[in-house]
């Protein structure tokens, strides 16, 4: 008699073989920026120059890009920094006048840069009406609007 070595597949083998496929996906999944470079996250400044070009022109990648250079902007302003309540109050008004207009026309509420652009302005708003004007951002939020200042930029460069 020869001893012949199983080769059976049992399906407990087979649901943690699946399981680990499973899991090792979702996280590619749930963590597709994780291979790209990190986010470099600027120190927070108090002395800028006052932006005097507040408002829309109604042309969707000029406001775009100026809203955004803008909400970089908003974003590095540390505590004490001059103007910063009235930067915050300009930088509230311009970011509502920009989704009240432009999320009435499907083509542009379609783009990527538009939805993203406006996930970052949620945040900002939220944190305006949150804290105030006069409280910088927390570190945590400032990288999150970082990441997606660059991802806006790339879509509008593409002309998505």
């Amino acid at each position: 008699m020869s001893a012949k070595k199983s080769t059976t597949f049992t399906r407990q083998d087979f649901l943690q073989s699946s399981a680990a496929v499973i899991a090792s996906s979702a996280a590619v999944t749930a963590f597709p920026g994780m291979a790209s470079a990190e986010i470099e996250v600027p120190t927070q400044f108090t002395e800028y120059d006052f932006p005097e070009d507040w408002g829309l022109s109604f042309k969707y990648e000029e406001d775009a890009a100026k809203v955004r250079l803008h909400m970089i902007t908003a974003t590095g302003l540390g505590k004490g920094a001059e103007k910063m309540e009235t930067y915050g109050k300009n930088m509230k008004k311009e970011m509502i006048d920009f989704v009240s207009y432009y999320r009435r026309f499907p083509k542009i509420a379609g783009k990527p840069s538009f939805s993203t652009l406006y996930t970052s302005i949620n945040v900002l708003a939220g944190h305006y009406t949150s804290y105030g004007f006069k409280y910088p951002l927390p570190e945590k939020r400032r990288k999150r609007l970082y990441q997606e200042y660059a991802e806006i930029d790339k879509s509008l460069k593409r002309g998505r």
